[in-house]
């Protein structure tokens, strides 16, 4: 090869070179912001705004799902604070009303209390099972029997089994009892449906059960009073009443 040849080639590869870097164009350096780009033909630095990518995009929807999250949290929470006061407030409302009832009616059973005739009276102080309402006096027995067995104790002590002439009797000796059964001087033995008190008077205003009497059993001839009255077989045994008439 000659002199000259090898110049050339030599020459052609020094310039297809440096046209190559000259051409080259590096990306370099890259922040939060923005991406530089060194020209190596200019030897300046360039800035491109740096371009949002998929990951960023999911980012942003998870932090505005977590965002509304919260705020419908905190909307349950407030809701629920007020039902929860709301509720406090109405109990302690029922509270201080059934407070108030209980209030009331104690002092109507005070009230009751006292007005309850005195015990042992006239002719019957020396026993203070006797007790005074109005014009007679009353024993309640602490034993059961059956009719005919009570209204002879009754006798023994001078008295007779209740006759109950008018409703306010009728409510008394419901109250003195609380209502339980007790035996009255009530009976239609002698004649079925005819009822008579024990001094032999018929019947004239009664205070029965709606469905009494019934003589369910086909014997119950002898009265019993609760709060209301009933019918009863006189062999049954219950406490009962005597009933001494102070007039007299």
């Amino acid at each position: 090869m000659s002199e000259d040849t090898y110049d050339d080639v030599i020459r052609t590869e020094s310039e297809r070179m440096k046209t190559h870097r000259a051409e080259m164009t590096v990306v370099i350096y890259e922040n939060a912001d923005c991406e530089r780009v060194y020209d190596f033909r200019t030897g300046t630095n360039t800035h491109q705004p740096r371009q949002h990518t998929g990951s960023d995009s999911v980012r942003i929807r998870n932090y505005r799902s977590a965002v509304v999250c919260l705020v419908l949290l905190c909307v349950l929470l407030l809701t629920a604070l007020i039902v929860l006061c709301v509720h406090i407030h109405t109990n302690k409302i029922n509270y201080t009303q059934v407070r108030d009832e209980l209030i009331i009616k104690k002092g109507n059973l005070s009230n009751d209390r006292d007005q309850l005739p005195a015990v042992g009276k006239d002719q019957c102080s020396y026993n203070p099972k006797w007790i005074t309402y109005k014009r007679s006096s009353y024993y309640i027995s602490s034993e059961w029997k059956n009719w005919a067995d009570s209204r002879q104790d009754c006798l023994q002590r001078g008295a007779d089994l209740i006759i109950v002439n008018d409703k306010e009797e009728q409510e008394y000796i419901t109250m003195v009892t609380s209502g339980n059964i007790v035996w009255i001087g009530l009976t239609d033995s002698d004649t079925e449906g005819v009822w008579k008190w024990v001094d032999g008077s018929t019947l004239t205003t009664g205070f029965w059960n709606p469905v009494e009497p019934n003589n369910k059993t086909g014997n119950e001839d002898c009265a019993v009073s609760y709060f209301h009255w009933a019918d009863y077989p006189c062999n049954f045994t219950f406490v009962w009443i005597c009933e001494m008439n102070l007039e007299v």
